[in-house]
């Protein structure tokens, strides 16, 4: 049985990550995806509050399921027994990051292999931070985000106007 995590930060949780979650569940036994958290940016939704929201869209797919993770994603994937990381590629530039952090997670633990999903034209240039931008001066969103997601959104920027 092939064990597979979808790392990331998903604040929040955009059309694109949904459509790597879904292609990701029929490549796959069974699909964990791992809310992280990103250092580098400040959250707009807690990881509890993610974890929700992502489990409402993904409801349909059987052999997946969200969870909470903290510390490195390789030590994660070893205590849920998982030997594949799948990311998802966009352009050139995730390339080299991807790339990058593919090798640091192999020479950590060497029975991990990464898979990397291309991202479908539609959801290749936009970002989660992207569309909190683009929220935050008030433009609709609801193209990149689910509808749930486009509503906590706006609801959370609202509350710290």
């Amino acid at each position: 049985m092939t064990i597979a995590v979808f790392p990331g930060s998903f604040d929040p949780v955009t059309r694109g990550h949904l459509d790597l979650i879904e292609r990701a569940s029929h490549l796959f036994d069974e699909l964990i995806v791992a809310v992280m958290t990103n250092t580098s940016k400040q959250a707009l939704f807690s990881k509890t509050e993610k974890v929700q929201l992502i489990e409402a869209e993904v409801a349909s797919l059987p052999n997946v399921r969200v969870q909470a993770a903290t510390g490195l994603t390789v030590d994660f994937m070893a205590a849920q027994h998982a030997t594949v990381l799948v990311r998802g590629l966009r352009n050139e530039q995730d390339f080299g990051y991807e790339r990058d952090i593919a090798w640091m997670n192999q020479s950590l633990k060497p029975t991990i292999e990464t898979v990397c999903l291309l991202a479908r034209p539609p959801y290749a240039y936009f970002s989660s931070s992207l569309i909190k931008e683009v929220a935050k001066m008030g433009a609709d969103v609801s193209a990149y985000v689910p509808d749930a997601v486009a509503q906590q959104l706006a609801q959370r920027l609202k509350e710290r106007e």
